[in-house]
């Protein structure tokens, strides 16, 4: 197995960890709190339904429009998420994961470093989903590890700031090494590993 497969292969079982974790969301849950800052559970949805195009852009060489506002999901949420990876789907298995794409910071790296970046994105989208609904705790632990190792070497501290500021991630939570991996992945996204849904 090469690299990539394996790259890709965590890919697929962090999609299928989001879309049972989306499946499993009632209607009732929408306008929930997540640990994502200021977003509602349909806002996490709208937000992965969203970047699955982006992703899909990127993985194809050309440039998301990352402006666009949040995803209309309607009521089927499992059927939005599904339109949109279908294209992701096609997108990642034709692409050339040594090919170079632009950094969000100018520079270049290889188009497998995204892939990689998808997966943080998919891992920590998982446990908002997770927390802000109650459901399983028993997530992969490998698609975790995968994507905290790609955000503690890219997630820049410029990144890290207020909302106010349009700052997408908040300061670093520290949570000790020996801790469950998704909270340790939490962390370093800025959410508080102790989040727990209202009662």
């Amino acid at each position: 197995m090469t690299a990539e497969t394996d790259r890709l292969q965590i890919l697929t079982r962090a999609l299928d960890q989001l879309a049972q974790l989306i499946a499993g969301t009632a209607p009732r849950q929408a306008e929930l709190p997540t640990p994502c800052r200021s977003w509602t559970v349909r806002d996490v949805i709208a937000h992965v339904v969203r970047d699955l195009a982006n992703f899909a852009a990127v993985a194809r060489g050309e440039q998301p429009d990352y402006s666009k506002p949040l995803a209309d999901v309607g009521h089927d949420w499992s059927g939005a998420f599904a339109s949109s990876r279908h294209g992701l789907d096609e997108a990642w298995r034709s692409a050339d994961l040594d090919s170079p794409v632009p950094t969000m910071t100018g520079g270049e790296t290889p188009l497998a470093s995204r892939a990689d970046q998808q997966i943080a994105e998919l891992g920590v989208h998982a446990w908002d989903l997770a927390r802000g609904t109650s459901q399983r705790a028993d997530l992969d632990p490998e698609v975790a590890a995968h994507g905290l190792e790609w955000a503690r070497q890219n997630l820049a501290p410029q990144h890290r700031g207020p909302e106010s500021e349009g700052k997408a991630f908040g300061p670093e939570v520290a949570v000790p090494e020996d801790a469950p991996v998704y909270e340790r992945l939490a962390g370093w996204f800025g959410r508080d590993p102790r989040w727990s849904a209202p009662a």
